[in-house]
C-alpha cells in the first residue's frame, strides 16, 4: 500500500536539484563551486528532492536551501543542529543535510554542532571554512590565523584558530573529511560522507573572493599546488608531490614525518598506508601544520557506530510495548489541582 510519503525509486539529473531561485553570492565565490559540486553528486547517490531536506543557520553559506530543489530550512543562527535533530528524530527516513560555516557552527552554534556529532545523529554536516565572518563584512571568525586583520582586529587576531577537523574528532566523531570548493575530489568527499551511516562532518575549504581572497591558495590554487596536498585513500600509501614524498610515523616521537621516497619505493621510505578506522592517526592528520607538511585532505577517518535516531526510536519501541496511549491518564499522573468556582479568591 502507498501513502503520501512513499519514495518511488527514480533517477534524477542536476537539473532536477537546481531551483528557480538566483543564486545570490558574491561573483567569484567558493560557495559556487560546492552547490555545483553538490547538484552533481545528489543524483549519483540516488537521492530524490522530496526525502531530501537542507538544513542552514545563518551566514553567506546558509542562502544553500534556497537554491536546491528538495526541502529546505533556514533557521536560526548557529541552530541548524538543534533543528536537523528534530527532522531526524520525527522521521529518520529522511536525507539531512546541515550547511553551516565556520562562525556558524563553531561560533554561537559550536554548542550544537558538538552536541549533534557525539550523538551521532544521521546526517552529512558541510562546514564551510574560509576564515572569515563574510555575510557581516569581514571580522574574524574562529578559524581565522594569528595575525588576521579585520575591522574587528585592525591589529591583527591574536586569537589562537579552532581546527574544525580537530574539534570534530574530540567532539566524538565517527567520520571526518576535508575537501576544498573548486577541488574535482570534492564530489567523492560527499558521496563517502552520504555513505557514512551517522554524522559525517566535513570541513569545505572556502575562498573568500571579498574578505579573505585567496588564504587556501597554497594548497587549493586550481594549478601549481597539488604537490601540497595529501590525497588519502583508505589502505593506499599516504604519498604526495606526484609520489616523491610520504608520510612516515617516526616511532621515537610517536609523531608523524615527511620522508623522501626513491625510486616510487614507497615501503623501504616507511610510508604508512591510510586506515580510516585509526582514530590516533586521524588525530595527528588533523593536527599536522601546514607548510611543514602538506594539507591532509579526503577521509581523515571513517568507523561508523548506532545512531542517535535509532537508539531514540528503538528506546521508545520497548518502553510503548504492551501499552496503550492515554492522553487523560498521562495528564491526570502526579500532581493534579481541580479548579472550583468558590476556589481560593486571586
Amino acid at each position: 500500500m502507498m501513502n503520501e510519503m512513499t519514495t518511488i525509486a527514480r533517477t534524477t539529473t542536476l537539473k532536477d536539484w537546481e531551483t528557480d531561485q538566483e543564486v545570490r553570492w558574491c561573483p567569484g565565490c567558493g560557495d559556487y563551486a560546492i552547490l555545483k559540486a553538490v547538484q552533481r553528486t545528489l543524483p549519483e547517490i540516488g537521492a530524490v528532492p522530496e526525502n531530501t531536506v537542507f538544513v542552514s543557520g545563518i551566514g553567506c553559506s546558509s542562502r544553500f536551501p534556497y537554491y536546491v530543489e528538495s526541502y529546505g530550512f533556514h533557521t536560526i543562527h548557529g541552530r541548524a543542529p538543534a533543528f536537523a535533530t528534530g527532522l531526524k528524530l520525527a522521521n529518520p527516513e529522511l536525507d539531512v543535510w546541515i550547511v553551516t560555516g565556520d562562525g556558524d557552527g563553531l561560533s554561537i552554534g559550536g554548542n550544537h554542532t558538538m552536541h549533534l556529532i557525539r550523538r551521532n545523529l544521521d546526517c552529512q554536516i558541510m562546514l564551510f571554512n574560509n576564515e572569515i565572518y563574510g555575510l557581516t563584512k569581514g571580522q574574524y571568525s574562529p578559524t581565522s590565523r594569528v595575525g588576521t586583520n579585520s575591522p574587528s582586529t585592525p591589529y591583527g587576531s591574536i586569537d589562537r584558530p579552532a581546527q574544525p577537523a580537530a574539534f570534530a574528532l574530540g567532539a566524538g566523531a565517527r567520520f571526518v573529511a576535508r575537501g576544498f570548493d573548486v577541488s574535482k575530489e570534492l564530489p567523492n568527499v560527499l558521496k563517502a560522507a552520504h555513505a557514512h551511516k551517522g554524522a559525517a562532518f566535513v570541513e569545505i575549504f572556502q575562498n573568500c573572493i571579498v574578505y579573505n581572497k585567496d588564504v587556501f591558495q597554497d594548497f587549493a590554487a586550481p594549478k601549481g599546488a597539488e604537490d601540497r596536498q595529501l590525497w588519502l585513500s583508505d589502505g593506499e600509501p599516504m604519498l604526495f608531490a606526484k609520489g616523491t614524498k610520504g608520510i612516515a610515523l617516526d616511532s621515537e616521537a610517536l609523531t608523524l614525518k615527511v620522508v623522501d621516497v626513491v625510486d616510487g619505493d614507497w615501503k623501504a621510505a616507511g610510508v604508512i598506508v591510510h586506515d580510516v578506522t585509526n582514530r590516533s592517526v586521524a588525530h595527528m592528520l588533523v593536527e599536522m601544520r601546514f607548510g611543514e607538511f602538506p594539507m591532509a585532505l579526503g577521509v581523515l577517518y571513517d568507523d561508523p557506530r548506532p545512531t542517535f535516531e535509532a537508539d531514540v526510536w528503538r528506546q521508545n519501541k520497548v518502553a510503548s510495548e504492551g501499552r496503550t496511549a492515554d492522553l487523560q491518564t498521562l495528564l491526570k499522573k502526579g500532581q493534579t489541582w481541580t479548579v472550583k468556582e468558590d476556589g481560593p479568591a486571586l
